[in-house]
């Protein structure tokens, strides 16, 4: 038997210079999908490194925005009075202030899965009539902790028949969560919304909130369980620096695979 002969590689013969054309367009075809979805996935996380910085620098200015209004002299009722037909709600927002009025205790409501000191319970949230106005301004009066044997118990508010002084913050309406269908009704709710509880409740409620403090000189004389840490803005803001640190950090790390197994790894095996 003659021994086996291998292909001449310089030979003339068709098939052989097509295979080795068909393997080059498969290389090449390769080169530009691995390069087509490195370059989309950098832009993508370098864009999410970019967010993350531009949600830490708003974060930011709401915190200096907050520091500057809080040093501001208190809005006494009048003066409060004055500044809403003056200026516009969030020009008022993060202004400390002191008003009088009246509980309106049956459209009293608690906000669920609401956190705070680490613990799950209700933001206790009642309407106050202003005095000396048909105005109602919604007041965060505090979190409570809930009974986890029965979500429906509601822990004991107390809520004072009198007029009260209350010291407190402006601010927009508590933040929402999801919400399932069936829980924007009741005295147990997810969210509240400002527009649905004026129809709701056929009250003139003020487009704000406020967010109230319990110093012993300044707020109701009624004492209550309430707690009222309420956390400030930009406080989380160095957990937007970690997840941009990451997503560039990830970024470069695309970059530097993509480089070494698209031109580096290649070249050294050739040579």
């Amino acid at each position: 038997m003659s021994p086996l002969s291998l292909p001449d590689p310089d030979s003339t013969d068709p098939a052989v210079h097509s295979g080795d054309g068909a393997a080059r367009r498969r290389r090449g075809a390769r080169f530009w999908v691995v390069t087509v979805a490195a370059a989309t996935a950098v832009l993508l996380t370098a864009s999410l490194g970019q967010w993350q910085l531009g949600r830490a620098d708003q974060k930011n200015q709401l915190a200096a925005q907050r520091d500057a209004r809080e040093a501001m002299p208190v809005l006494g009722h009048r003066d409060f009075l004055a500044a809403l037909n003056a200026d516009t709600p969030d020009a008022l927002h993060d202004r400390r202030v002191e008003l009088r009025g009246q509980w309106l205790a049956e459209h009293t409501v608690f906000l669920e899965n609401r956190t705070m000191a680490g613990r799950v319970g209700f933001l206790v949230v009642t309407p106050l009539q202003l005095e000396g106005t048909s105005e109602v301004l919604l007041v965060q009066r505090g979190w409570v902790p809930r009974s986890f044997e029965d979500r429906t118990a509601l822990p004991p508010v107390a809520t004072p028949p009198e007029p009260v002084l209350l010291a407190g913050r402006l601010a927009p309406p508590p933040s929402k969560l999801y919400e399932f269908d069936g829980g924007a009704r009741g005295q147990i709710r997810q969210n509240i919304d400002l527009a649905a509880l004026r129809e709701e409740w056929s009250l003139p409620l003020i487009p704000l909130t406020l967010q109230q403090v319990s110093p012993a000189d300044r707020a109701e004389s009624v004492p209550d369980a309430l707690l009222r840490d309420w956390p400030r803005v930009g406080h989380d803001v160095h957990k937007h620096y970690g997840y941009a640190l990451q997503w560039f950090g990830l970024c470069a790390l695309l970059i530097i695979l993509y480089v070494w197994f698209q031109f580096i790894a290649p070249r050294r095996r050739r040579h």
